[in-house]
């Protein structure tokens, strides 16, 4: 329409897609140490309330693949699509805001492995892992919303524990396919733990001690 007044792209309204690909672009930057923890937390908060364009792509400026120049429909980037992790009498951890690969292969042979998917970065809807546990300790920590098959894998003289419900109905974000050998090690797969009451809310519960009436 003639004479109509056009708004700067930047000024344009985002979307609440628009927001949560920023959110996750934030959470990989974290994920590969480019984010502390502190800024994160900032960025996130701006990036949930943010109105327009500008604001989302103030948040990336200095991330790579993103620039002032943002549009707000950018693909997110990909995942890695292998990840191998081998231990011998150590141990390892994946835990807060890692990158999920498409694919693991994990060794443990006297060592343990750990995978904390909390608050792990996932942008495939599927993981398959390959796990060789001869007399180690492979563990997954597992949300609700992560589904986990081990039907595959097969057992010598170890065990497999699955100790995680997925609870009917729940959107499942993570489908994690294990498959390999267990020898003389464990695979577990269990729940996060409740967090653990301190000893000064521990103490601040306890009854007060009775006095004893005047004789």
């Amino acid at each position: 329409m003639s004479g109509e007044l056009v708004p700067e792209h930047g000024e344009l309204r985002a979307s609440h897609e628009d927001r949560d690909e920023v959110v996750e672009r934030l959470r990989v930057a974290a994920g590969d140490g480019r984010l502390t923890a502190e800024e994160l937390d900032e960025r996130l908060e701006v990036a949930l309330t943010a109105r327009t364009y500008r604001e989302l792509a103030g948040l990336l400026t200095d991330l790579p693949a993103a620039g002032p120049g943002w549009a707000g429909g950018a693909p997110s980037r990909a995942p890695k699509d292998l990840s191998r992790i081998a231990v011998d009498s150590a141990s390892t951890r994946r835990d807060g805001t890692w990158e999920v690969p498409r694919q693991m292969e994990i060794e443990a042979d006297s060592g343990s492995v750990v995978l904390d998917f909390t608050s792990a970065v996932i942008a495939s809807p599927t993981l398959e892992i390959e796990a060789s546990v001869r007399s180690g300790s492979v563990t997954l920590i597992v949300p609700p919303d992560v589904f986990v098959d081990v039907d595959e894998v097969a057992v010598s003289s170890g065990s497999v524990r699955h100790r995680a419900q997925v609870a009917p109905g729940t959107p499942i974000r993570l489908r994690v396919h294990v498959s390999g050998k267990v020898r003389s090690g464990s695979l577990t797969v269990r729940p996060p733990r409740a967090p653990r009451r301190g000893f000064l809310r521990w103490l601040l519960r306890r009854p007060a001690p009775r006095t004893s009436l005047p004789r």
